[in-house]
């Protein structure tokens, strides 16, 4: 007879699956972390939100205060004069000059982002291509006091040259005549803004360009496309949201930037139909120029600007995601 085998203990019982909750979507059950994360996620664009109405409410508070007591029109009026006996102010030169400044900064950065961005992920060897983007990276966290510095104290020096040669070639037009011995001016303003969106327009881009399907570009060359028809039909399409992503975020930064505006343009409260003559002005360095001298109700003055700047980023932000929404061939 054989010997019987010896008997094993029993296994433990498996502890019970934690309680779950059915799911608002789908009705299946929700594990607790997965409530938790789904609360914390809900309550974070809940609070964004309410700290963006709470932003509004206040800038359209005191906006109100300060538009019921300028004794002038506050769209139309080039004078900013709201510390006197009757305040008379109006946003018409600080409106051209931000709108100015900042599409004169887009005209010359993005295109040159987007080459940049394109021979970094295209087109320059990998030993080249990864310091090259560390460098990019870096010139993005640069502060702008220190371009403010730099454009004041060599840009600003440099370009009276281009200026006379803009105005014995160009002047003619009355877009580049220039009369003034100094080179603080709108076109000044966007060359400086410009070299400060380029890293950040060239990242974004950089990082899209990567993302495009290796396979399209694979299938085109073993069709035999160059490099540049790979590129202009698998890369571009595929990254043309991106672009104007990274487009209207570069905007962002040149409509609102202050310090470096304030370093290197003279404003005279003028529309100047010259962008090479000092004239104009834009909302943020007005702001940074003013709100240090100002009393109450200049404080609401200002701040009135600033709502309207608000509301100038928030539409140019609306426009650039129905522009991607409506035409399919950007998703």
């Amino acid at each position: 007879m054989n010997p019987q085998a010896p008997s094993t203990p029993d296994a433990p019982p498996l502890p019970p699956p934690p309680a779950a909750g059915p799911s608002p979507v789908s009705g299946k059950a929700v594990r607790p972390g997965d409530r938790i994360f789904l609360g914390l996620s809900r309550g974070s664009g809940i609070t964004l939100l309410v700290v963006m109405a709470a932003i509004a409410a206040f800038l359209t508070y005191r906006s109100v205060l300060a538009i019921s007591g300028d004794h002038a029109n506050f769209f139309t009026t080039l004078d900013w004069n709201a510390t006197g006996t009757e305040p008379r102010f109006g946003i018409a030169v600080l409106a051209f000059g931000t709108v100015v400044s900042a599409l004169l900064a887009m005209v010359i950065a993005v295109p040159v982002a987007v080459g940049i961005a394109l021979f970094i992920s295209h087109y320059a060897p990998r030993r080249l291509a990864s310091p090259l983007g560390y460098v990019i990276d870096l010139l993005a966290a640069v502060p702008s006091i220190i371009y403010g510095l730099w454009g004041a104290l060599f840009l600003v020096p440099h370009l009276t040259g281009l200026y006379s040669w803009l105005d014995d070639y160009l002047g003619w037009t009355g877009i580049f005549s220039y009369s003034d011995g100094a080179a603080r001016s709108l076109f000044t303003v966007g060359i400086l803004l410009a070299i400060m969106i380029l890293p950040i327009v060239t990242s974004v881009s950089r990082e899209v360009f990567l993302q495009a399907p290796k396979m399209h570009e694979e299938a085109a060359l073993a069709l035999g496309a160059t490099r540049w028809e790979v590129i202009r039909m698998s890369v571009l399409p595929f990254g043309r949201s991106g672009v104007i992503s990274a487009s209207m975020l570069g905007l962002g930064r040149a409509l609102g930037e202050t310090m470096a505006v304030a370093t290197v343009l003279s404003p005279s409260f003028l529309i100047s139909t010259s962008l090479l003559d000092p004239g104009g002005g834009t909302f943020a360095q007005n702001i940074a120029a003013k709100f240090s001298e100002a009393d109450t109700f200049g404080q609401d003055a200002l701040i009135a600007s600033g709502l309207v700047l608000f509301v100038i980023t928030l539409l140019v932000n609306g426009a650039a995601r129905l522009i991607i929404a409506r035409r399919k061939e950007y998703s």
